[in-house]
Formats: structure tokens, C-alpha cells, sequence
């Protein structure tokens, strides 16, 4: 601890910490012996251009003893009573080992919020940054990583530290984010240069669609502070490749450069080569389910109300005065009670004599005391409920939408199945409900991805020949057996990690293949359908090699056996834009590869400015 004659903060250390002065306990003991910590420098890596960007220190103790690794360091500075005593020799350390190590780069050293504040306290008068400098590295080289160890509990003195911070050009960055300690709001009072996100988000990515959307909300909130995002914990060659399509700038993980006592000049070659492969992660899918509050969208009835004793005469005339009115709510001040069907209760009202006897008396006797209570913001799953209810009564008569249990209106029969069906459409647009393959809008996405990326790339429109026969023929349970066979193949002759199945709908599949042996996989993929399909069939039919049934002009005639059909674009870097044009052009493809007798025909994208491409059969290129 020689040094710390040079050096306000270790001096002023020693002289206010008699526990790391005097102390016996075997950290306070390192602490104060020459060479007992060390430092080790794990890269940061640019995921844009393959480089490194900056270096972190992580304190290391003597090997092979149970001080050796940070945790076990850090919980005997809590047991000693030296935890910001420990920390700022950590950042001592790390700088001293940085300068004489004479690398380039910025340098990442890790720092609590409270011991940050100490620290700067202990430089008392003296600018932070000349107490930098007789550390031997530039402050704007320097990016304090602030961690949370314990939470902070000064937020004012942390911003008047952090003033100090920025007035000398350190630059600061927040560790771990979204481990559950790291918060907005210390994001929010801290505003990093850089934020560090934990590595629980990016494990298996590609496994994950909820990670994908958390990545995507925090890349939200960095942008709109500003911030720099760093992904921590990259293992493997697919969350580096999706981290990257994701736009992250900068990673750290094992897979880009494990931590070394001497800085390192390139990232590991694997990750290297990831970088450089310009094929675009397929990215998980998240389904659209069918989201709470729909009835917000549908029109209710704002019909007028009654209390239990208003008379059924006057339940009779408010009936006549509206028409349409289908029903009648009954409450007890704002909450619904009961319902008044508006044919049921006519019907009773038209009896003889039901006037004289009942004309006056309250009309709760004729309401349903049991109706269906709709909160506003219920679940999709309960409208459904309603619509597949052996009782059709709540169907009928329709059902009171409350909000917080106080009465609203309304709704119709008619207006939930609307509701409902709209609202499967729209998830049927993000996931298909029979296969639960992405729809219409994740396919898009992907294909833009692609194009945007500059990414050399094929896409395949699917298609069944003869399929509405066999589906006429067999029914819709044995239709949607042969769906799901052509889904299966897809995801088993594609390679995950580079080639996007889609469902667009019905019989009609889109595949997006980058890799290289994408003919192969299609002729594996009609091939198979080919020996599996036949099996749907009955004995009768696949001896006669097919089946008779209406066309869609209701003649009878003779259908083959169904096929499968793949059309093909093959799209080159730059040839083409917008996706809505790829897919038109592969279902072209499409169209010409049910006229093959191989099943599969491509064409080649147009280059800007050019003549449609000519057509190729698989025919023809074997």
C-alpha cells in the first residue's frame, strides 16, 4: 500500500478506517500486503463492426484460496465491516494494473453507489479528476460501473458525486440491469452513459419470446435517455446473433473473450465469425393472445334502468317507448341486481287479466335474478364462455357490462360474437390457433428484417394441390390433420437458427430460407408430405389414386391425391424493398410450382429497373 502516499483516496483510507488499518480479519490483512488482489480484464465487444470497445476489471484474490473469487470477496468485506474500503481499493487497484498494462481503451471498474459517495468525499478539496490522475488513467477513459449491492441510501449526496463525476469526463454505466436489484429509478437518478443488462435476458434468446419483448421495452427506455445498452452473459453463437440483430451495440459474455490478466487485442474467433455472418437471426415468436378488454371497443346499449320496485307497468311502458330495447337492467343504486327479458316479460304482460293483478306490483318477480355480469376489462376467455354456454339464455337475453361491479349498459348477443371474432382474427394474425406458427404480421416483420439487413435470402410460398376436395371429402378434423403435417415437415427440414416458418392461413405456408441448401429442403419437405399424406386417404382412394367430389362449381369430378407445392424468389442483396412485393412475387412462384410435375418451381428477384425474371423447374436443375 506504498502507492497510497500518492493517491487522496487509498491515504485517505487507511487514515479513516482503523477497521482496515488495525484490523486482523483475513481480508483486511490482503488488503494491506502488496500484490494480495489483482485484476483480471474481460472484453466488451462492438456487435456492429466485430472490435473491442472497452475492457472491465474484475478483482480477483490470491488462486487457489477461498478469498479467490469477487462474491466471496465482497461477503468478507461485509463481514470485516470494509465493504467501501474494499470497493475503492478495488477501483484503485484496477487502475493502477490498467495504466501499467499501458492498453488502449476505456476501462470498465465497478463501484456501489454509496461507495462511490465516500469516495469522493474522501477527495475532499481536490478535483476528482487530478485524483484520477495520479492514477495513471485519463478520467474520459474511465466508465464507473455503478452496482447495487446494498441499496442506496443517500440519494442527494449520490447526485452531488455524480456531478463531480461528470465535471472531470468519467463516463458512468449501471450493472446488471433487470437482475432485480438495479432499478429505474437509480437509472432515472444516475443517467448512464451505459446501461449493462443482465445476462438472465440474454440466455436463450431464441428460446425466449418474453425476453425478446423485454429486451425491446428497455431498448425503448435507453433510447429515450440516451443510453448506450450493453448485453452481458453472451454464451453462444445464437444469443450473439440475435443480440445483434437486435440492435444492441455492445456485448460481453464468455463466447466473445473469457477474463485475462492481460487485455486482449480481438474477440474470440467463433464470435468473430458470427459477427461477420450476415444471415439474420430468426427471432422466438410471441403469440398475440386475445387481450382483456374488448367489450371497450364494442358498442353498448345505453338503455334506460329500473329499480326492484319499479311496477311492471311502467317496465311495460318504458319497453313499448324503445323499440329495440332487447332487455332491461334492474339495479339497487349503481350495481345490477337483476334482468328484465323484454319478449318474455311482453309475453307476459299480454296475458288477460296480468295488468289488473300485476300491472302495479314491483316487477322483480318477473326478472332474471341470475343475469351475466361482464366487467369491462374481463378476459377474452370468459366472452368466449358465454358463447359456448349450454345455457343460450345469456345468449339470448345478453348479458350487463359493468365497470368495478357499477352498471355500464348493455351488450347484445350479436355484438359478442362480433367482439370475439374480431378479436381471434387479430390473433390469428400474429399466431395461427391450428399450428401456432407465426402469422401474417410476424412473417412480414421478418421478411423487412431481411431486407433491411441487406441479407441474401429465398422465400417460399407453400401451397396444397387438391386440398379443399380432401377437405370436403374427410371433413375439417382430417383437413386440419393434413395442416399440421405440412407444418411439422417445414420445422423439421429448416434449420431454426437461419430460416423462418410462417402460416399464412388454410393450406398456404411461407418459408424464409437462408440457408444455402434451401432446394434440398424443399424437395425433403414435398417429398415427404408426398409418402406421409397418402395415409390421410382411405384404401379406396389410394387406390384409385385419388378421390371424386365437387369442384368450387359443384360438378362432380375426379381429384388427385393432395400434393404439396413450393414456390420460390430468390432474393439478392439490394434487388428488392418492401416485403409485401417478395410475397407477391413468391406467390407467383406459387402458381407455377402447382403447374410442375416436381412440385417446385423459383424464379430470381428482378434487379431494380429490370425485366420480370424467367421461370425455373427443379426439373431442370437437377
Amino acid at each position: 500500500m506504498h502507492e497510497s502516499k500518492r493517491c487522496p483516496v487509498m491515504a485517505g483510507l487507511q487514515a479513516r478506517s482503523p477497521a482496515l488499518r488495525q484490523g486482523q480479519g483475513p481480508l483486511a490483512r490482503l488488503m494491506r500486503e502488496a500484490g494480495g488482489l489483482h485484476c483480471v480484464f474481460q472484453p466488451l465487444a462492438d456487435l456492429r463492426e466485430g472490435g473491442i470497445y472497452a475492457h472491465e476489471a474484475l478483482i480477483r484474490g490470491p488462486a487457489g484460496t477461498p478469498l479467490h473469487a469477487p462474491d466471496a470477496l465482497l461477503a468478507q468485506a461485509r463481514t470485516e465491516g470494509l465493504l467501501h474500503d474494499f470497493e475503492l481499493l478495488c477501483v484503485a487497484q484496477a487502475l493502477r494494473q490498467w495504466r501499467q498494462r499501458g492498453a488502449p481503451g476505456r476501462v470498465f471498474v465497478n463501484i456501489s453507489a454509496d461507495a462511490l459517495v465516500w469516495g469522493v468525499g474522501l477527495c475532499g478539496a481536490e478535483p476528482l479528476a487530478a485524483v484520477l490522475g495520479t492514477l495513471g488513467v485519463p478520467p474520459h477513459m474511465l466508465v464507473l460501473e455503478i452496482t447495487e449491492h446494498e441499496r442506496v441510501t443517500d440519494i442527494a449526496a449520490l447526485r452531488e458525486a455524480l456531478q463531480q463525476v461528470h465535471a472531470c469526463g468519467a463516463r458512468l454505466a449501471l450493472d446488471d440491469f433487470g437482475d432485480g436489484r438495479s432499478s429505474l429509478r437509480l437509472w432515472s437518478e444516475v443517467k448512464p452513459d451505459f446501461v449493462k443488462i443482465d445476462k438472465y435476458f440474454s440466455r436463450d434468446i431464441g428460446q425466449h419470446p418474453e425476453k425478446l419483448q423485454m429486451l425491446q421495452a428497455i431498448k425503448g427506455i435507453a433510447d429515450a435517455f440516451g443510453t448506450t445498452l450493453v448485453a452481458e452473459g453472451i454464451e453462444t453463437s445464437d444469443e450473439l446473433r440475435a443480440l445483434r440483430d437486435l440492435d444492441i451495440p455492445y456485448g460481453q459474455g464468455y463466447l466473445l473473450g473469457r477474463p485475462a490478466t492481460a487485455p486482449r487485442s480481438a474477440i474470440d474467433a467463433a464470435a468473430l465469425a458470427v459477427l461477420q455472418d450476415r444471415r439474420v437471426a430468426v427471432l422466438p415468436h410471441h403469440s398475440q393472445h386475445m387481450r382483456p378488454g374488448i367489450l371497450r371497443k364494442l358498442l353498448m346499449v345505453q338503455a334506460p334502468t329500473v329499480t326492484p320496485d319499479t311496477s311492471n307497468d311502467r317496465v311495460a311502458e318504458l319497453f313499448q317507448g324503445n323499440a329495440e330495447l332487447h332487455a332491461m337492467a334492474v339495479l339497487e343504486g349503481t350495481r345490477p341486481v337483476a334482468l328484465i327479458n323484454r319478449q318474455q316479460f311482453m309475453n307476459h304482460y299480454a296475458t288477460l287479466y296480468f295488468r289488473e293483478v300485476h300491472g302495479r306490483k314491483p316487477c322483480h318477480a318477473f326478472a332474471d335474478d341470475a343475469p351475466r355480469l361482464v366487467e369491462i376489462d374481463c378476459d377474452v376467455e370468459q366472452l368466449v364462455g358465454i358463447l359456448t354456454s349450454q345455457d343460450q339464455r345469456y345468449l339470448n337475453d345478453g348479458f350487463i357490462v359493468t365497470d368495478n361491479g357499477r352498471y355500464l349498459g348493455l351488450g347484445t348477443g350479436e355484438q359478442l360474437v362480433r367482439g370475439v371474432t374480431e378479436a381471434r382474427i387479430e390473433a390469428a394474425r400474429h399466431a395461427n390457433p391450428l399450428t401456432f406458427l407465426p402469422g401474417n404480421i410476424p412473417i412480414s416483420l421478418h421478411m423487412q428484417r431481411l431486407l433491411d439487413n441487406r441479407a441474401e435470402f429465398v422465400a417460399c410460398y407453400a401451397d396444397l394441390n387438391h386440398f379443399k376436395p380432401f377437405n370436403d371429402h374427410y371433413g375439417y378434423w382430417r383437413g386440419d390433420q393434413m395442416i399440421r403435417l405440412v407444418a411439422q415437415l417445414a420445422l423439421t427440414h429448416c434449420d431454426a437458427r437461419t430460416d423462418f416458418v410462417g402460416h399464412v392461413g388454410g393450406d398456404d405456408f411461407m418459408l424464409l430460407f437462408q440457408s444455402g441448401d434451401w432446394l434440398q429442403r424443399c424437395r425433403r419437405i414435398v417429398d415427404g408430405f408426398a409418402r406421409e399424406a397418402i395415409a390421410l386417404f382411405d384404401e379406396a382412394a389410394r387406390q384409385a389414386g385419388g378421390i371424386w367430389a365437387e369442384d368450387r362449381h359443384g360438378v362432380q369430378r375426379f381429384f388427385g391425391c393432395t400434393t404439396l407445392a413450393i414456390g420460390a424468389v430468390r432474393v439478392a442483396p439490394g434487388t428488392m424493398q418492401q416485403a409485401d412485393a417478395v410475397a407477391n412475387l413468391a406467390a407467383l412462384a406459387k402458381r407455377d410450382a402447382k403447374q410442375s410435375h416436381t412440385g417446385i418451381a423459383w424464379r430470381d428477384a428482378p434487379a431494380p429497373a429490370q425485366a420480370a425474371p424467367a421461370l425455373s423447374y427443379t426439373g431442370a436443375h437437377r
